[in-house]
């Protein structure tokens, strides 16, 4: 059956319907998915495609098979070194806090674990401030190779590297004028976070959530995607940082066996805040002031990476203190805590904004 049959034959059983819709096989899902990406499908098709299986809600057979196909397109790289920490924030962005989660690079990096984050420029459905704009108003660059980036994560000095769809799966980012035009998430949404293209000898996924049930669900993703392990984390506008004046939930895998399921209550790591995140400043938003909101961020980044104390500092002690533990490199929350904010007031993670 070639791609044009294929996806025929897929969009007549996904879209018929609340009653009528059938779920397809992972191999459909996957194959179906990889013609869209080689630029095979029409718009419409693929439109269709990726409308019908949300409506019907995607089983998880084809939930592997989308990011199985995204796999299989992608650029993917492995660093030499022991523990790699993938940081997977939504990649539409913040659209109502500063994404503190951009300095988190590298302070893990001094704190000695290697990290990568990846992300786009703009996407549905929050068309936010991302980890791309903080880059770039860093005055890093942004669209360096997969190849590179792994050359930074291996260098001892840097530690920490931005990778953006665009340099390790262009077909995908292909789609992003797609997407715009679907207004609602599809399952590229859930999946894209977790290709991860730069793979170390472990790999600790890191990821937000938002609603409950998903926690199991993403696991099972991430080990289909070959993660080692993964912390899933009830974050901010489903990022990685969790509310710095509340209990958060996060749940810790080894493949899909859960490991631990903790309820962090901040002040038990000495953090007393009335702010759950730093909210924009009055005035500027996503749809106008892109560039000011990054260069915000900016300043209050480079500010707690220095050592200065306040709401940023917290997020960065809560949410590093949270991937120390998870990755075993600290024996207790408190611990880890007390390492980041020793590392924080040094101030040498600045050096690693290069």
């Amino acid at each position: 059956m070639n791609s044009q049959e294929l996806i025929k034959s897929i969009i007549q059983r996904i879209a018929t319907g609340p009653d009528l819709s059938k779920d397809i096989a992972f191999e459909e899902a996957r194959d179906g998915m990889q013609a869209i990406l080689r630029g095979e499908i029409n718009a419409v098709q693929s439109a269709i495609f990726l409308i019908a299986l949300r409506m019907k809600r995607e089983s998880m057979e084809e939930n592997e098979g989308i990011l199985a196909a995204i796999l299989a397109q992608s650029d993917k790289q492995q660093v030499n070194v022991d523990d790699l920490v993938d940081l997977g924030d939504p990649y539409s962005g913040y659209n109502r806090s500063i994404p503190i989660s951009s300095f988190l690079p590298p302070l893990l990096a001094e704190l000695g674990l290697p990290t990568v984050i990846h992300g786009l420029d703009s996407v549905s459905p929050k068309f936010g401030l991302t980890h791309r704009h903080i880059s770039q108003a860093l005055g890093l660059e942004v669209d360096h190779s997969t190849q590179q980036a792994k050359t930074r994560l291996e260098n001892p000095s840097i530690g920490w590297s931005y990778i953006d769809q665009a340099s390790y799966c262009s077909g995908l980012h292909d789609l992003v004028s797609l997407r715009d035009l679907l207004i609602k998430r599809t399952v590229i949404n859930t999946v894209e976070t977790l290709v991860g293209p730069l793979r170390g000898k472990t790999t600790h996924s890191i990821l937000g959530y938002v609603h409950k049930p998903y926690p199991p669900i993403y696991a099972h993703l991430l080990n289909a995607s070959g993660m080692d392990s993964a912390l899933l984390v009830r974050g901010v506008e489903g990022g990685v940082i969790p509310s710095l004046r509340q209990k958060g939930l996060m749940v810790s895998y080894r493949g899909t066996e859960e490991q631990d399921r903790v309820d962090i209550d901040p002040k038990s790591l000495g953090i007393e805040q009335e702010l759950r995140a730093i909210a924009f400043p009055e005035g500027l938003c996503v749809e106008n002031d892109i560039e000011k909101l990054a260069e915000y961020t900016v300043n209050l980044g480079r500010a707690a990476l220095g050592g200065e104390k306040g709401v940023f500092y917290d997020g960065l002690v809560l949410a590093a203190s949270l991937i120390l533990w998870h990755t075993k490199k600290a024996n207790s929350l408190v611990e880890a805590a007390q390492m980041v904010r020793t590392t924080l007031d040094t101030g040498k993670a600045l050096n690693r904004l290069i």
